[in-house]
This record gives structure tokens, C-alpha cells and sequence, in this order.
């Protein structure tokens, strides 16, 4: 989905002003004004308030000297919370919905990663935790609905605008395209959300029955039998909005989970898409110790089938997917078919090989990170882009211009140099055209030619960043970028 074409749906978005062209917002002099005026809607017009985010935006300001990038983390930071989430109780249960931004639809992947930032006050904060006990219960029915959907709609009888793709969605569905991070995340925010709180509520009979489904689903696009009941066509001009053949180009089943679309929406080249695979193993991992210790899911066969499966998926990644390069030595492919081809690339969506210390799959400082990430920051990598603007990693959704904010501020999420990590700080404070927040990606000669106004997302992403550095690295703040 180029989600460029799609208009915009709902008027909260930069501080509660309709939305605008990219070139609009840029040259529009509330967002060139020199005393950093805050860009958030008014208290009253935001979708969901907390008292934390709020304590923590001040303590975090107080740090920063520099006051560009202050009022940058205070737009961004609490972008989710104020413009993009629908929360309610029903029938006694929290339920969130979480828009991506400037499309009223959740994705699975987006709504997850809108709110990791304000996990860590999930304890501290009624509200952060009544939210993301609310984004579980919602992915729950999400999942159950379609394990093979990446975003859906808040009605769940809601006919979808794709009408003509190939299978139609079922209503409730806004788009069916396979993902293997779709069903990733949703595991992700629930372990976190437990291993903080150790509020066990959460695994209930719907969400036992939606990781069961997630694990079959798995199972399944292993393609052991060289079959899958998944297909997908789009009427497009985008080779890149539909998998080769509806199902994607034939593999090799090897023990890889094929996975029809990448996290930018756009379709793999070769289906075993080796982050996200990554990331698979990772929330398998979190399955089997789930259902080892909770009482209310307790299974110690599922849990054994869970650690099984990861080890399988290990194993795999290791024997197809960690490859030699003509320079870098042997390093991860970012897609394999198990037949023997790959192609070295990153996107710069997450997961991505970038990410991959950022997820915790792997410890900066992992030689086969290091050589990997070193291969991801040079000529070497198609989608590593350099100009007069910044430099940075982008993604085949937007061209061989385009330069993503995500790709920087995963960059230095990663670096253990703070020469690097400053750098890519100010990188971001340099490219976003004035408007005071991300956006999907910018032109690298010129960021004013930019996509996305609305991409909380990335938005707070770069709040997340400032509050590590803020831990992490405090001095970093006390000068200018």
C-alpha cells in the first residue's frame, strides 16, 4: 500500500490542525516560529492524556539545552497519545484502537510500536497501563478475525476500501497483507506488558486461543508441504503492492517462515524474510516461557512446541540466512529463498537488520551484528542513501531519494558512539522541514519534499530515542545539535 495516495482522516493531527501538504506545512509560518511554540493539540482535543507522559516530558525538557530538539521531543513524544488512540471499556474490559496516523485503520505492527515508548510508565501511570492492557484485548480480536490481515478497522463489520483485492477483505479488515511482524508485535507488547506488571489478567481464554492461531499460522507459512491457503492480488501499477504468482516466489522449505510483504507494506523479493524471521524466534521464545510459568495458560506441551519451533527457525537463519559478502564478510541476508539466492539490503521499517539490536535480538556490540550493520551504513547497501540534506537508510517503498527519519534514529538506538548517536541527532533536527515532527521519509538534497505529516509512529520513536539518551547519555543533551 503506498500510503502517499490515501487522504487524510482525521483533523487532530499536528496539533489539532487539518491536515496539509507536505509543502504547505513546511512553508506555514506557525511552524517556523522562533520561540518553538508546541505543536500539540489543545489538553481538551487530545485523544488520551496522562499524567506520566506529562511528568516525564518536563523532567526530560529541563535536560535538554537545546532548544530546537526539546520542543521537538515535546511534539513528538506524546504524538500517539494525542492524536491517535480511541479507548473505551467494554462490557468491563479496556479496548484500544490506534490509528497509524493519517489513515484511520490499526495496524497490528504500528499500534504496538506507537506505544512502546510509554512502557516503561505501564507501573507508575493507571492510565499507561489501563492503555496497553486495552491494545492486547484489541490485538486479540484483530488476530482472530484474520491472522493473515496486517491492519484493521476499529468496526469490525466495516467493509474495507480494497474491495477488488483478491481475496476481499472481510469486513473489518482494512488490508490482508502477510506480514510475519503483524503477528510478532502482539506477542511482543504482551510479554512486555507482563514481565513488567506481572498482571496475568491479559492471558484469558480469547488471547490463548489467538497465540495458538498465531503459532499455526506460523506452522503453516513454513510451506513444508509447498502449500498455503494465502494469496493476494491488487489491480496495481506498483509491482511491489502484490507477491509474485498471489503467493509470493517458490521456496525451498527449509524452516524459514515465509513472509508475503515486508513492514513497509511492500512485497519481499524472496519470501523468507530473515528480521522478521529473527523477530519470529524471539516471540516464540516469549510463548514458551509464557506458557511455561502463567497458571491461567499453563501448557507445558504448547510451551515445549513454542521453544521447539524457535530453535527450528534458529537453526535455519544460521544455516541460510548469516551469508558471506564480497566485503563485509558474513553477514545477515535481508531475503532468502532456501534454493541459495539472497539479496543484501535493509529497509529502514522495523524490524530490519538495523533494528535488530534495538529488538533485542542481538547485543550491539555481537560480531555478526557488527560486521552486518557496518555493511548496512556504507555504498555497499542499495538503500543507504547519501546527500545534501542527511545521510541514512530508506526504503524501496519511496525510492532511491528517499531518506527515512525511522532509519537515523534506529542508527543511533544502535551506536555505542557518541559521536554517531550526535550525528544522527543532528540529522534529524536538520531535516524535518521545520513542522517539529517525523515524517516517513524526506528527498536527501532537500527535506521539505517529505512524505507523511502524520506518522506518529516515527514521531514517537524520536521521543524514545531522547529518553535513552536522556538515561544513557545525558551529556549528549547538555550542548547543541
Amino acid at each position: 500500500m503506498n500510503r502517499r495516495n490515501f487522504l487524510v482522516k482525521n483533523s487532530l493531527a499536528l496539533g489539532g490542525l487539518s491536515m496539509l501538504s507536505s509543502t504547505a506545512v513546511a512553508n506555514n509560518i506557525l511552524f517556523n516560529d522562533p520561540k518553538f511554540v508546541s505543536k500539540r493539540p489543545s489538553v481538551g482535543k487530545r485523544t488520551y492524556v496522562s499524567k506520566g507522559v506529562e511528568d516525564l516530558i518536563k523532567e526530560v525538557k529541563k535536560s535538554i539545552a537545546d532548544d530546537e530538539v526539546s520542543w521537538m521531543f515535546e511534539n513528538c513524544y506524546p504524538n500517539t497519545l494525542d492524536t491517535t488512540v480511541d479507548y473505551e471499556v467494554i462490557d468491563g474490559r479496556p479496548d484500544s484502537f490506534i490509528i497509524t496516523g493519517d489513515i484511520d485503520a490499526m495496524w497490528l505492527r504500528d499500534s504496538t510500536a506507537q506505544v512502546w515508548p510509554y512502557m516503561a510508565l505501564v507501573k507508575s501511570d493507571k492510565k499507561i497501563r489501563d492503555l496497553i492492557h486495552g491494545l492486547v484485548n484489541r490485538q486479540v480480536k484483530c488476530i482472530l478475525k484474520d491472522p493473515y490481515a496486517n491492519a484493521f478497522y476499529k468496526d469490525l463489520s466495516k467493509e474495507s476500501e480494497w474491495q477488488s483485492d483478491d481475496p476481499t477483505p472481510i469486513p473489518g479488515v482494512h488490508e490482508r497483507k502477510f506480514e510475519i511482524d503483524s503477528l510478532c508485535y502482539p506477542i511482543r507488547l504482551a510479554n512486555e506488558y507482563y514481565e513488567t506488571t506481572k498482571d496475568t489478567s491479559i492471558f484469558d481464554d480469547e488471547w490463548d486461543k489467538a497465540m495458538r492461531l498465531v503459532v499455526k499460522t506460523f506452522r503453516t507459512e513454513q510451506r513444508k508441504d509447498g502449500t498455503t491457503p494465502y494469496h493476494f492480488v491488487r489491480t496495481t501499477n506498483r509491482m511491489a503492492d502484490a507477491p509474485l504468482f498471489g503467493t509470493g516466489r517458490p521456496v525451498k522449505p527449509v524452516g524459514l517462515i515465509c513472509s508475503m510483504f515486508r513492514p513497509s507494506d511492500d512485497a519481499t523479493l524472496y519470501p523468507f524474510l530473515i528480521p522478521s524471521n529473527i523477530f519470529a524466534v524471539l516471540v516464540l521464545n516469549h510463548l514458551a516461557k509464557i506458557y511455561d510459568e502463567v497458571n491461567s495458560v499453563k501448557d507445558a506441551a504448547f510451551a515445549k512446541e513454542c521453544k521447539s519451533f524457535a530453535n527450528e527457525v534458529d537453526a535455519a537463519i544460521k544455516e541460510y540466512a548469516v551469508l558471506d559478502h564480497l566485503d563485509f564478510g558474513k553477514i545477515y541476508a535481508y531475503e532468502v529463498d532456501g534454493y541459495g539466492n539472497r539479496v543484501f539490503m535493509d529497509d529502514a521499517n522495523v524490524p530490519s537488520l538495523m533494528s535488530l539490536a534495538y529488538l533485542g535480538a542481538h547485543k550491539p556490540d555481537d560480531a555478526l551484528y557488527k560486521r552486518t550493520r557496518a555493511y548496512l551504513l556504507s555504498d555497499s547497501n542499495p538503500y543507504y542513501m547519501k546527500g545534501k540534506a542527511a545521510e541514512g537508510q530508506g526504503s524501496p517503498h519511496t525510492g532511491k531519494r528517499s531518506i527515512w527519519p525511522m532509519g537515523i534514529i534506529l542508527r543511533a538506538f544502535t551506536s555505542t558512539d557518541d559521536q554517531e548517536i550526535h550525528h544522527c541527532i543532528k540529522m534529524l533536527k536538520e531535516t524535518h522541514a521545520g513542522t517539529g515532527f517525523m515524517h516517513e521519509s524526506f528527498d536527501k538534497d532537500d527535506p521539505e519534499n517529505f512524505s507523511r505529516s502524520w506518522f506518529a509512529w516515527a514521531n514517537t520513536l524520536f521521543g524514545e530515542l531522547i529518553i535513552k539518551v536522556y538515561h544513557e547519555r545525558p551529556h549528549l543533551l547538555k550542548g547543541t545539535f
